[in-house]
């Protein structure tokens, strides 16, 4: 019950979601601005009566103070009182009480009745013969509360058509910033493969907009064609030993010569192990492109580096291992560096002439492990593709030297997903030289 709100909001349009705020917040500003207002109206018009009584009052105490009778305007009463409230004028008596005698005489507004209410203003002067006189002037305050009520509910009404005016404005004015919105839609639905967005002429938030969405097409379509030519060649690499075996098991259950069985077994074991290798470097892959990175730790390298030399089979080149510190750690996992490592000493391995050398350095805040072998080397074109999944130099490599093609692509991901890298060069002993840098733990 207490999404529902939320969700229901959720699937209401951009258009109808930001109409409806504006509209909010508009009716709640002109309601309260009509509340306001219809507070004041009151204070207002008792104000004006006061100004009209004391532009009265002025003349009439000036023509006291000099003997005579003051004049009456029409719709004022004028009166002149003694300091007790009794009348000097000849007229009927005041209806004022002594409280009212008292205020007035302190210079205070007073309110007298209520159907109709008077509003009195007085001033106090000195007649000729010396006697004190209280001059008082009035007026009715007809249709008061009238006035008030009808002016706050005219204010009201004009609050409700103001939100009306700028609910419609904001529903227009919204409908047409978001028509180009509306146009880029469509453009998207229609947009065939390999074209982009064409992008609006003015330097705004749709154009950004429409500049990211063909970064992000670029993107996908790069992603896509990756994942084309990772599975397209996933089939044929997996095609091949697959084939193999078949034909291998063909031929020893058609053959029952025992010594050409034993030799048939053991080919397939052999296409077995290499599409077992296959298959978990392809695993390795999926996991990291699906973005599992377990978490980092402490790894030291140099026993790591000689932990790898020592499992390289019997018959491979010397491995010296030469370390400029005695310890260098990396923020990477046990799993990932004996990865790398193996890979990076196996493909030496495979084109060592004499020996590999393994040299471990450290900085401030990196690591970095050098691979080198005195054998043929990596051409300079070819020294950008060989991190890619399923690049050969040569189209026999992997049936000459054992390889999968996707050992190196494996050591790239391992490096790149820790927030290091890796490169290809020349080996000072002729061959390649490959430098794997990983940040530093400086526990």
């Amino acid at each position: 019950m207490i999404r529902t709100p939320r969700r229901w909001w959720l699937r209401r349009s951009l258009w109808f979601r930001i109409t409806l705020i504006a509209t909010t917040i508009t009716l709640a500003l002109l309601f309260g601005l009509a509340v306001l207002a219809g507070r004041a109206l009151g204070p207002l018009l008792i104000q004006s009566v006061d100004d009209e009584l004391t532009a009265v009052l002025a003349p009439a105490t000036a023509q006291v103070a000099a003997g005579d009778q003051p004049a009456r305007p029409s719709g004022t009463e004028v009166r002149v009182l003694d300091t007790a409230g009794g009348p000097v004028d000849g007229d009927p008596p005041a209806r004022l009480g002594a409280e009212d005698i008292r205020d007035l005489k302190a210079g205070l507004p007073v309110r007298v009745g209520d159907a109709p209410t008077w509003r009195w203003l007085g001033s106090v002067v000195t007649a000729p013969d010396g006697s004190q006189r209280l001059v008082a002037v009035g007026a009715p305050m007809v249709g008061f509360g009238a006035a008030v009520a009808d002016g706050s509910r005219w204010l009201l009404l004009v609050a409700v058509v103001g939100g009306l005016v700028a609910m419609i404005a904001t529903w227009l004015g919204v409908r047409a910033a978001l028509r180009p919105v509306g146009r880029m839609r469509r453009s998207v639905r229609e947009l065939p493969p390999g074209r982009r967005l064409p992008m609006p002429e003015a330097d705004d938030e749709l154009r950004a907009l429409a500049s990211d969405f063909n970064a992000l097409l670029t993107r996908q379509e790069e992603v896509s064609e990756r994942l084309r030519r990772f599975t397209g060649d996933a089939a044929h690499e997996l095609r091949s030993p697959v084939a193999s075996i078949r034909v291998q098991a063909e031929v020893a259950v058609t053959n029952p010569d025992p010594e050409l069985a034993q030799e048939t077994l053991t080919d397939i074991l052999d296409e077995s192990e290499r599409l077992s290798a296959l298959l978990d470097g392809l695993l390795t892959l999926a996991r990291s492109d699906a973005g599992e990175l377990p978490a980092a730790e402490p790894v030291e390298l140099v026993t790591e580096a000689r932990g790898a030399a020592g499992r390289l089979p019997d018959g491979s080149p010397p491995v010296r291992v030469s370390a400029v510190v005695p310890q260098a750690w990396a923020l990477a996992t046990p799993a990932e560096v004996e990865l790398v490592l193996d890979n990076l000493l196996r493909n030496a391995c495979r084109y060592a002439e004499t020996q590999i050398v393994v040299s471990l350095l450290a900085s401030r805040s990196r690591v970095r492990v050098v691979v080198d072998d005195d054998g043929p080397g990596v051409a300079r074109e070819h020294r950008g593709h060989v991190f890619d999944r399923f690049y050969r130099v040569a189209d026999d490599r992997a049936r000459t030297s054992g390889g999968t093609g996707l050992g190196l692509a494996m050591v790239a991901e391992a490096v790149r997903r820790r927030g290091g890298r890796v490169t290809v060069g020349e080996s000072p002993e002729g061959g390649a030289r490959f430098q794997v840098i990983w940040r530093r733990h400086d526990g």
